[in-house]
C-alpha cells in the first residue's frame, strides 16, 4: 500500500503559505519513497518528476541483523573513506553482480579492508531526484544528472535507486539492501557514517516544485523573509529552518531512526553552519516557550548555543555516535575551530587541507602552520577544550580536485559541466609540477608521484582523523574537473582496472602507510603531543627553522611500539643532507622515502633487496646523516646499534 497527504489551507506565497489540496504530498516521515525504480531512467512520458508516494510499513517487514551491534571505535582510531555508492562499482571493470548499488559496495568491501579503512562515509543516500536538472550536455554529449545527491527529497528513506531491487516490494527490499551493506561492513570491522543534508531540500526557491515540506507547512520548514522570500544560505534556493522547534524535533527523529533502525554509526552534516543559524520567527516564546528579555534576533543570525545542536548533543542515543560538521555554509559563515561542539562534535578541517596543500607544493611561510597541522591543529581545537580527534584531516574530498589532479593541474577544467568553466572553485592551491595536463615529460611525472606520496604521508602522520577520498588510493583523475556533481560517467566512477595497474605502486604505498599509522601508538593520540613526546628539528637536530622562507619541517616522536620515529619534509626545490638527532646506543634506519621509486619508497621487512637499499645509505647513516631530495619526505625508525 502507498500513501500521500493532501493539505488544505491558504495559498499565499507572499505570506509564506503554499497549501494546495490539488497536490498529493510526500509524508516527511515516509520510510521509503516510490516513484521511478531505475537510476537515470525517465518517468512516464519523459517526466522527470513523476508523482511520489510513501510506502506503508508492514509488520511483515523484517531484517535479520544476526546480532549486529555498533563497533563504537574511539574516534582517534578512525581512518575514514569518503565514498559515492553508485560511483564505487558502476564502472564495467568492477565486475560486480549488481554494479552501482548497495550490494555492489558489499562485493568490494574487502578492498577497503586491504587499504586499512575502518570507517566508511557514504555520500548522500537519502532519497533524492537525480533528474532534478536533467538536460542534454552538449559539452560532453550526454545528459546532466544530479550525481552527488546533495538535494534531499526525504530524510527517512534511503535512495531507492541505489538498490538492485528498485521499487520492488514497495521499496522494502531496497531498505533491506542498505541494511545488508551496513551489517556486512560491521562484520569486516568497518563503521558506516552517513553524509546528511539538513541545510536545504530539493524544493528550491519560490519557482521550485511542491513535493513535501513546502506543501505541508512552508513557513515552518523554511527560513523566510517577511514577504515570503526564501533565505538562501545554502546556495541552493532555500534554507531548512533547523532551529524551529518542530523542525529540530523532526531532524532528531530522523537521526535516531538511522541509528536505531538502520544501525549507522554517525553522521557528517553538510554545510552544518546553517544548523547554527536562528530560525524564522526567532524569539524566546517561539523557541523556549517563554519570552526572554531583549532576545529578538534577525533570521539567520549565528547562535552560540543553537537549540538543534544542543538537542542532538544531549540526546541519549545521538550523543554516542560520530558527529562531524562541515563547519561553513554558502552564506559566508565559517566556523572551523569555533563550531558549537558540546565536547563531542568534530569538524572537517578545511584549514588543514589548505595549509598542507600550500606547504607541500613549496609555498614560503607555511612551515609553522604545517607543524600545527601535524599536531592535530591545537591552534583551532585546544582552546575550546577539544582534542586532536575533533579534527577530520583531509587533502581531497568529493568537492575539488582529486589527489592526482592536485599535482597535474594549476587550473580547473570544468568545460564538460556545460557551464563555460564558470562553476567550481578557482583557488585550489594546486601545482602541476612544471607542466599542465597529463601529457608531460617523464621527470614531471616522477615529481607528481612523489608529491602524491608526500600528501598521503603527511595525512597519515598527522594527529587527528585522516579521511581518504574514493579513488585517490590509485590516483583517480577527473581530467582537472573540480566540480563533477553532474556526471554519471567515468569522471565519478572508481576504475578498478586502474587500481589493479597501480596496486604495486601508489596503492601499495597507501596501504602500507595506513597500516604503519595503525601500528604506531603515537600517530593517533587522545590528546595533543607535548615536548615529552615530540621534538622539533631543522637541518640540524633541535634547531627547527620557523622563518618565512623555511620549507623544511622535521620532528621525532617517542612511540611505545616503535621506540622513536623521525619524520622530515623537505619541500624546497633543493636537495639537502640532514643531520639526525644523536641517540647513543641506537641508530636510525630508513623506512619511508618518497623520492624513491616503488617498491623502495616503503621498505617492508620482506622486501627483496631491502638490505642492499639500506646499505646504499650506510655511509650517511653511520655519520648520523640522511640525504633528502627536493620535494620529498622520509620516516626513519630508531633501532639498537648492533655494532656497539
Amino acid at each position: 500500500m502507498l500513501y500521500g497527504y493532501k493539505f488544505d489551507g491558504k495559498f499565499s506565497p507572499l505570506e509564506g503559505h503554499y497549501f494546495d489540496s490539488s497536490h498529493i504530498l510526500l509524508d516527511p516521515y515516509a520510510k521509503a519513497v516510490i516513484s521511478r525504480g531505475e537510476f537515470g531512467a525517465l518517468g512516464p512520458d519523459g517526466n522527470c518528476w513523476p508523482q511520489m508516494a510513501g510506502t506503508v510499513p508492514s509488520e511483515d517487514d523484517e531484517f535479520d541483523w544476526e546480532g549486529d551491534l555498533p563497533l563504537k571505535y574511539p574516534q582517534k582510531d578512525l581512518v575514514i573513506y569518503e565514498m559515492h555508492v553508485r560511483g564505487f562499482t558502476k564502472h564495467e571493470s568492477s565486475n560486480t553482480k549488481f554494479p552501482g548499488t548497495y550490494l555492489g559496495v558489499v562485493e568490494k568491501l574487502d578492498h577497503l579492508k586491504e587499504l586499512g579503512v575502518n570507517c566508511l562515509e557514504l555520500m548522500p543516500c537519502h532519497e533524492f531526484n537525480e533528474l532534478e536538472y536533467y538536460g542534454h550536455n552538449s559539452a560532453q554529449g550526454d545528459y546532466r544528472v544530479n550525481f552527488w545527491g546533495y538535494s534531499t527529497i526525504n530524510y527517512f528513506s534511503p535512495m531507492i535507486r541505489y538498490s538492485s531491487a528498485g521499487i520492488r516490494n514497495c521499496g522494502q527490499d531496497g531498505i533491506n539492501e542498505i541494511k545488508f551493506l551496513i551489517k556486512e561492513a560491521h562484520k569486516r570491522g568497518i563503521e558506516v557514517i552517513m553524509d546528511v543534508v539538513f541545510n536545504h531540500t530539493a524544493e528550491g526557491n519560490e519557482n521550485g516544485p511542491i513535493i513535501s515540506f513546502r506543501g505541508v507547512d512552508n513557513s515552518m520548514y523554511y527560513m523566510l523573509a517577511p514577504k515570503g522570500e526564501f533565505y538562501n544560505y545554502s546556495g541552493c534556493g532555500n534554507t531548512f529552518n533547523c532551529n524551529h522547534p518542530v523542525v529540530r524535533q523532526f531532524i532528531v527523529d530522523c537521526l535516531r531512526y538511522w541509528v536505531t533502525e538502520m544501525h549507522v554509526d554517525g553522521f557528517r552534516f553538510d554545510l552544518a553552519s546553517i544548523m547554527t543559524r536562528s530560525s524564522s520567527l526567532w524569539d524566546g516564546a517561539n523557541v523556549f516557550g517563554a519570552p526572554i528579555e531583549g532576545d529578538l534576533l534577525t533570521t539567520g543570525t549565528p547562535l552560540s548555543s543553537p537549540p538543534l545542536i544542543d538537542l542532538i548533543s544531549n540526546d541519549p542515543i545521538l550523543c554516542g555516535v560520530k558527529l562531524i560538521a562541515e563547519a561553513w555554509d554558502a552564506g559566508g559563515l565559517y566556523q572551523v575551530g569555533t563550531f558549537p561542539h558540546w565536547g563531542i562534535w568534530s569538524e572537517w578541517n578545511g584549514k588543514y587541507r589548505d595549509t598542507v596543500r600550500l606547504f607541500i607544493k613549496g609555498t614560503d611561510g607555511f612551515a609553522g602552520a604545517f607543524a600545527e597541522c601535524l599536531c592535530g591543529s591545537p591552534n583551532l581545537y585546544q582552546g575550546g577544550g577539544r582534542k586532536p580527534w575533533h579534527s577530520i584531516n583531509f587533502v581531497c574530498a568529493h568537492d575539488g580536485f582529486t589527489l592526482a589532479d592536485l599535482v597535474t593541474y594549476n587550473n580547473k577544467n570544468n568545460l564538460s559541466n556545460g557551464e563555460d568553466n564558470n562553476d567550481g572553485e578557482n583557488h585550489n592551491n594546486s601545482w602541476n609540477c612544471g607542466q599542465e595536463g597529463e601529457f608531460v615529460s617523464t621527470s614531471v611525472k616522477k615529481l607528481r608521484k612523489r608529491q602524491m606520496r608526500n600528501f598521503f604521508l603527511s595525512l597519515m602522520v598527522s594527529q587527528g582523523v585522516p579521511m581518504i577520498y574514493m579513488g585517490d588510493e590509485y590516483g583517480h583523475t577527473k581530467g582537472g574537473n573540480n566540480n563533477t556533481y553532474c556526471h554519471d560517467n567515468y569522471h565519478n566512477y572508481f576504475q578498478w582496472d586502474k587500481k589493479e595497474e597501480s596496486s604495486s605502486d601508489f596503492f601499495r604505498f597507501c596501504r602500507l602507510m595506513t597500516k604503519f599509522r595503525q601500528e604506531c601508538e603515537s600517530l593517533g593520540l587522545a590528546d595533543f603531543p607535548t615536548s615529552e613526546r615530540l621534538q622539533w628539528h631543522g637541518h640540524f637536530p633541535g634547531k627547527p627553522d620557523w622563518s618565512e622562507t623555511s620549507r623544511f619541517v622535521a620532528c621525532t616522536m617517542v612511540d611505545s611500539v616503535k621506540g622513536e620515529i623521525y619524520i622530515a619534509f623537505n619541500m624546497s626545490h633543493l636537495p639537502f643532507t640532514v643531520t639526525l638527532p644523536e641517540r647513543p646506543g641506537y641508530k636510525w634506519e630508513p623506512l619511508v622515502d618518497t623520492s624513491k621509486p616503488t617498491p623502495y619508497d616503503f621498505l617492508t621487512p620482506d622486501l627483496p633487496g631491502r638490505d642492499i637499499a639500506i646499505q646504499q645509505y650506510a655511509q650517511f647513516l653511520d655519520a648520523n646523516m640522511y640525504p633528502m631530495l627536493s620535494y620529498s619526505s622520509i620516516i626513519l625508525l630508531r633501532i639498537p646499534d648492533e655494532n656497539l
